[in-house]
Formats: structure tokens, sequence, C-alpha cells
């Protein structure tokens, strides 16, 4: 009789002692403590090997003699195997892994010298798990006696079926009744073994009892897994895979080269026959951090090389991951798009765990849990906060959520290819409206209670929480005005011009201002006047710091006339002090003077002790600009005692700002030095900008009367680009000139007299003056350059300046007629 013929025998010997028994396969598989798929496959002669065991328990469900037993066994004895026990390897890698040598090299020696059983690699759909994976079995497979098993579960739709991958894996014949698990242990048993289950999201939890029951039971086995959630299995140790590292948005092309994410581009790229020059580099760089490192994706935009260029590539990233599609035939349908990657992890979520998904995809940059609750939940109950606290850890365990702990309070974001993907979610699911409306509800009342401890010794800290929420402030900005919804454009607009202000974003502040008040002119139902005055004055305010004084009298004195209909005083009292900054830059110090005084009776007739100091400063600011200097210390001392008891930063600056100048133009340069070393230093650690620029400035013209020219010109040059960034043209003017008069006592006369002209065409472009304390500086300084060059040389090199725009002298760009200018110091 052939060995098929044995096997047939079996096969049909357990077929008809089932039918004398009467029993359907079901039934005698209930009997006999089987799987039904069991018995079927034994009598289709699918499964060739039944374990002993497994015959026994057949046996005795279809209750055979001793005889017919015997006939079983014997005929168990006899049919042949043919099923070759052979342990299945990990598969040797396409290509060189790019990066991950740290990985490489902590995963190794955790798995081969570390007592670790069980690691599982998680991360993101595309971070590269499996490749990581194929790189660390292949690295130890020779300190394990028995080798490296590898299991590709990306297939297998259901727990029996994991089983069966591990046991033919090892060299077993797949089997699905439960026995066969005690078959697995035993077949591995003692052996020094490792089992790499790649793939487990979808199978998780039988993944994690299979391994958990295996580790048990096998003392030597150990098990590296890759899954995009956690197996949470005793003795689990977690290493999430990151993205590949990019290069800074300013690296030199040598840094940008290094970078692991921009090395697998230019790899990808030449495969296609591509090879960027180093000019393009930037372009690379560009893409590679739109994609934030992840190889998938870094591999799918370095496919399109064969039909786009790569800044095409990279404007694209700018705004979708679309384009993030074409991947190897060969791959997984889920690697071949990074929607489909997204896909596989999306369709394993939950109804809830999908809408939380899609709900927090409206933040940018980042949230918080009490931000979360905010747009998830429609009541923010205590409730509801645990229900976003679970949802964000399963979420987080899923690979598709991030975590930032490195804070008092941790910050939640994701990738912004995962993002973009939750994004397009939300608009299927029809719930972006909503979403979107608290989110933006959430950002206007974050924004009003910061307003309200600036100014207080919560400053700082208030103004680092803004920093971070930022990006999200910006969006819910741009969708209120966007939708031309007038109240929370104007709420939010006049809640952070202040911000904008001290961080010194003055254009995109008045930008986001003044399309709120557009909008809240054209609403049909009027605007709260109380908000329109708060947005018209910080409009105006800004303005004014970008020296469009015409502009920024006309919304200053739209926000007087409502805040005196409203009869608010102390509204009134901060737009006269605007109105009395703008006098004081076009050189009218006598109203500039009345304006702040009459602040002031506004701020002591409602006992405003905190309006009263800023009402202060100001008097001390005109004081010393036009030479009142007895007076000026006066002031600044009487509101520096009032802020440095209030803990206001920025008011703290100012006054040590003002008590340097009258120190400097007293003549005792030691304490003006150490007073705006002071206001230097809380200024950046405050990053208030424009503290920065003056601090500079005056430390600047310190050092010229000290004699200390080359220290003169590095803190006059970076005052200027400070004042070139804010757009401050005003003080901008004033830099060049102090730094004409160190060009003159550098011996450069040619240089001094471009300044001078390029300062000059600043002040004409403004219509403000040279302050009266800088004139004597001024004027001794443009005579004594005159007299050196004579006039038509001095005609010439000041022409050059008055032509030269403010941004390319800020650059230190002199035109090139001018040979002597060429080198300036």
């Amino acid at each position: 009789m052939s060995a098929s013929n044995e096997i047939d025998d079996f096969a049909s010997m357990l077929r008809r002692h089932r039918l004398a028994a009467g029993l359907s396969q079901e039934e005698l598989a209930e009997k006999a403590g089987l799987s039904s798929d069991a018995v079927a496959a034994l009598e289709r002669g699918r499964r060739r090997a039944p374990r002993p065991l497994t015959v026994r328990l057949l046996a005795t469900a279809l209750n055979l003699s001793e005889s017919e037993f015997g006939e079983f066994t014997e005929s168990l004895r006899r049919s042949p195997t043919v099923y070759a026990p052979q342990v299945q390897g990990p598969p040797l890698p396409p290509d060189t892994l790019i990066g991950r040598a740290s990985e490489l090299a902590e995963l190794s020696s955790l798995l081969s010298h570390g007592g670790v059983r069980l690691v599982t690699l998680t991360g993101l759909g595309g971070v590269g798990k499996t490749r990581l994976a194929i790189a660390v079995a292949n690295e130890v497979r020779r300190q394990f006696e028995a080798g490296a098993c590898w299991v590709p579960l990306g297939a297998r739709p259901d727990g029996p079926e994991v089983t069966d991958a591990v046991a033919a894996a090892v060299g077993l014949r797949p089997a699905s009744d439960a026995a066969e698990v005690d078959a697995l242990a035993e077949h591995i048993s003692s052996r020094q073994l490792l089992i790499v289950l790649d793939n487990c999201e979808h199978v998780v939890e039988t993944c994690a009892w299979l391994c958990t029951v295996l580790l048990q039971r096998c003392p030597r086995l150990t098990i590296l897994a890759t899954s995009r959630e956690l197996l949470r299995a005793p003795g689990e140790v977690v290493r999430q895979v990151q993205p590949l590292t990019v290069p800074p948005s300013r690296a030199a092309p040598e840094e940008i080269r290094e970078a692991d994410a921009v090395r697998m581009f230019l790899a990808r790229a030449a495969a296609h026959g591509v090879h960027p020059r180093d000019d393009r580099l930037l372009q690379v760089s560009r893409v590679c951090r739109s994609v934030q490192g992840i190889p998938l994706a870094i591999e799918l935009a370095a496919a399109r090389v064969n039909v786009l260029t790569i800044e095409q590539i990279a404007d694209e990233l700018d705004t979708s991951s679309r384009i993030l599609s074409g991947g190897s035939r060969t791959a997984p349908l889920r690697q071949q798009t990074i929607d489909a990657a997204l896909d596989w992890s999306y369709q394993l979520l939950s109804a809830e765990e999908r809408g939380f998904f899609e709900a927090v995809s409206t933040f940018s940059g980042g949230w918080t849990m009490s931000a979360a609750v905010a747009v998830f939940c429609a009541e923010q109950t205590d409730a509801c906060h645990e229900r976003v606290l679970d949802l964000t850890g399963r979420l987080i365990d899923k690979s598709l959520i991030r975590v930032d702990r490195d804070a008092a309070e941790a910050r939640y974001s994701m990738f912004s290819v995962i993002r973009q993907y939750a994004d397009r979610r939300l608009d299927d699911g029809g719930r972006r409206t909503l979403i979107e409306q608290r989110h933006l509800h959430y950002y206007v009342e974050l924004a009003e209670r910061a307003e309200r401890s600036l100014g207080t010794d919560q400053q700082a800290a208030t103004l680092d929480h803004l920093d971070v929420e930022l990006d999200n402030l910006r969006v819910a900005l741009g969708r209120a005005i966007s939708r031309e919804l007038g109240a929370e454009s104007m709420r939010l607009g006049a809640a952070l011009w202040r911000y904008f202000y001290l961080r010194g974003h003055y254009s995109e502040g008045r930008d986001w201002l003044e399309s709120a008040l557009r909008i809240a002119r054209a609403a049909p139902e009027p605007v709260a006047p109380s908000a329109l005055a708060a947005a018209s004055r910080g409009a105006g305010y800004l303005a004014f710091l970008q020296c469009e004084y015409d502009v920024a009298a006309e919304r200053l004195d739209e926000a007087l006339a409502l805040y005196r209909r409203l009869d608010d005083a102390a509204g009134a009292a901060l737009t006269l002090r605007h109105l009395g900054s703008i006098a004081r830059e076009q050189g009218d110090y006598d109203r500039s003077y009345q304006l702040h005084l009459e602040g002031m009776q506004l701020r002591q007739q409602l006992g405003d002790k905190a309006g009263i100091a800023w009402a202060w400063h100001y008097l001390a600011f005109v004081s010393w600009l036009r030479m009142d200097f007895d007076r000026a210390r006066d002031y600044a001392e009487a509101a520096l005692a009032y802020f440095q008891q209030a803990g206001d930063g920025e008011g703290i600056t100012w006054s040590q700002i003002n008590l340097g100048v009258v120190a400097l133009y007293e003549g005792d340069l030691g304490t003006a030095e150490r007073l705006l070393h002071q206001s230097l230093g809380r200024a950046q650690r405050l990053g208030f900008r424009e503290g920065v620029g003056w601090s500079l400035n005056l430390l600047g013209v310190v050092a010229r009367r000290q004699g200390r020219l080359e220290r003169a010109i590095h803190l006059l040059d970076e005052s200027l680009a400070e004042q070139q960034e804010l757009g401050d043209k005003w003080r901008a003017a004033s830099v060049l000139e102090a730094l004409a008069s160190v060009a003159q006592e550098h011996d450069n006369s040619a240089y001094a007299a471009f300044l001078l002209g390029a300062a000059a065409a600043v002040r004409d472009t403004i219509g403000a003056p040279v302050p009266l304390c800088e004139r004597p500086d001024n004027e001794l300084t443009m005579a004594v350059v005159r007299d050196k060059l004579g006039e038509r040389a001095f005609a010439h090199a000041w022409g050059a300046g008055q032509a030269t725009p403010l941004h390319a002298v800020a650059d230190g760009y002199p035109p090139d007629t001018l040979s002597t200018l060429d080198t300036p110091w």
C-alpha cells in the first residue's frame, strides 16, 4: 500500500467510525474536545500527522474497542509525516538599513543579554517597525541555539489562525484546536528560540494570550513583536520606533546630508535614477520635515521624483499628503499609500475611538487634556473627562496620538500625515462645524483669561503658555474670520493684541485685528462696542509700533470715542497713553506729556495703581527725550518701585531702560551699563523683543562713549536686526545714526555718511524727527563727516544711503559703487 493510501486509510477509518457512531463532524469534535475544523482536516487528509493525544481523544469519543484503537494507532505510526518540520527564519533585508544604529544595538543587547523575554516594537504605520525587526532578528539569530523564527501576521484575520501561523513557523503542522497550544509549547519546550510576531495589532488579544502562555511554559523562549498597539502582556518591554531624524530648517548642506531622513530620500530617489544636486538639498530637507521623517512617507515621496521636481513635491506636501501613494507593487496594500496604512489602523478602532480621533484633528500644534474635553464633549463633566482620558490612552497605545510629558502638564499631538487623515475623516462624519465651533470657543476663553494675567507676576508664564498654543490660536482666528464671525473675531483679536506686541509679531497681530474690524463693521448684527473699542485700540497701537502714525491715530481716535461713549475710564486712559506715544515719536513732546497726564488723572480717579505706574513710565520716557533728566528720574524710580512690588517684568524692564538712559546722558556710564544689562537680561528671559532691541541700542551708545568701538558695533548691529524684524522704523533710524557715530570714530567717514543718509530716508518716510536728546550727537557726527569728506563725496555717500532700502542696510550690504564701503568697519 502506498503512503498516500495509508494516510487515506486513516482518514477513511475516522470517517467510517464517525458515521457508524451516527455523529456529525461537529458532534464528534464536541465529544472529543476538539474543533470541528480539526476533525474536518483529519478526514480530508489536510492534517496528516495528528498528535497521539488527539487520536486517543477521538477514539474515546467514538467508543472504539481495544482492537479498533490499535488499528488507529498503527495507522498513525505507519503514516508518513510528509511535513518536514523546519523553522521559518526571518526574511533577508531588501536593502541597507538607513539609520537605526542605536536602536539596533540596544535591541540586540536587550534580546541577547538583557534578561528580557518579550519586547514589543510599537509606533505608527509606516514608521519602520517591520524593517527594524528584520534587522534585529538577522543580527541575533546566531545567538539563539534554535535560531530565529519569523511569523508574519498581516494577513491573519482571526485568533486561531495566529496559533496555526506560529505552529507552522516553528515546525509543527498548523491546527486550529486549542490542544495544539499544548503541542506548540511541548515542541518549543526548553529550546533557546527567538520568535518574531510581525503586525500584531489586528489580533492583539490573541497575540497577548499566546505570548503569555508560551513564555510561561517555555523557559528559554524570547519573543519580539511588532504592533501599532501594545500587547499589554506580562513582562512586556515596549520600545517605540520613532521616525528618522530630520535636519533643522536652517541646517548647512553637510548637516542636511547627515540626517537619516535625507539619506533615505536620496537613496530612494537614486533608485529611480534621480540624484539631486547639492543646491536641491534644502528642498529635500523640506520634504523630509513635511513628512516628519516617517520612512514610508519618505519612500512614497521619493517615488514621485519620476514625475515632479523635489520643490514641487515639497510644495504639495505643505498642504496635503495625498501624493504619498504609488508604493511597491509587492508590498501589502496597507503599505502602498499613506492613506491605506492609516485605513488599517482606523478600521481597528471602535466607533467612539474613531469619533475622538477625528475630533482632536481640529487642533494644530498639539493640545491639552482640558482642550480635548472641550472639543469632544457637549458638557464638560467629570464623567466626560474620564472618557477622554481613557480614549486618549487607547489612541496613544495604538500609536495614533503622541504624548509629551516634559512639562508639568502633558501635551498631546499627532504626526501631520495622521492629522490630515483624521481631518478628512472628520469631513466624512459631518461633525466638522460642531467640533470647530467648540475649538473656537475654547480658545477665545483661553485668550481672554491669558490677557487678564499679562501685567502681573504671571506674565512670563502666560506668555510661554500662549507661545505653546499659538498654532491653535491662529487656527481659531482664521476660522472665525473666514466664517465672518464678528463677535468671536473681535474677542479673540482684542485678547491677543498685547501678546503680539510683547512677542514682536506686530504685522501678524495687526492683520488679524484689521480683518476682525472689517467683519465687525459689515456684520448684520452690531458687535458689542466694548469689543470694537478694544480691537480698534489694539490695531492702532500695533500700527503705531510700525510707525504708521496716521492709521494708528485714526484707529485710536475711534477707540477713544467708543470708550468715552461707554464711560469706560480705564479704556480711555489706555487709549490716551497710545496717542501720547504717537505724539512722542513725532517730536510733539508737550502734547505727549499732556496726554499722559490726562490718562494718569483718569487712573487716579479709578484708584488704579498699575495704570498710574505706567503713566509715570511714559512721563519719564517723554521727559528724557526732551532732556528733562531730573523729572525723568523721579518718574522712573516711582514706576520701578511699583513694578517691582507687582512683579511686572515688562514694567521693570522699561523702568530700568529709562533710568539707564538718564545715567547715560548724565555721564554716569557705569550705572547706565549696569541698568541696561539688567533690562536686556530681563527682556530676553521674558521674550520681550522691543525691550531687547532698546537695551541693545542703548548699550551700544554706552560702549561708543566708553571708546569700545568693536563692542558698540556688535551691540548696535544686533539692535538694528531686531528693529528691522519688528518693523520699528523710528528706533531703527536712531540705531543707524548711532552706528554712523561709531563709523566716524572708526575713521570710515564715507560709511558714516551712508548711514546718516539711510536714517534720514527712514525719518522722511515716517515723518518723525531726530529725538531732541539725540540731536547733539547726530549734529556733531554730521559736521565731522561733512568736513572730512567734502561736500561732493558727502553728497554721494548720503545719496547712496537714502537710496538703499532699510532691510539691505540692516543686512550689512552697502552699495558696490562706494568702494570705501565694501568693508564698512
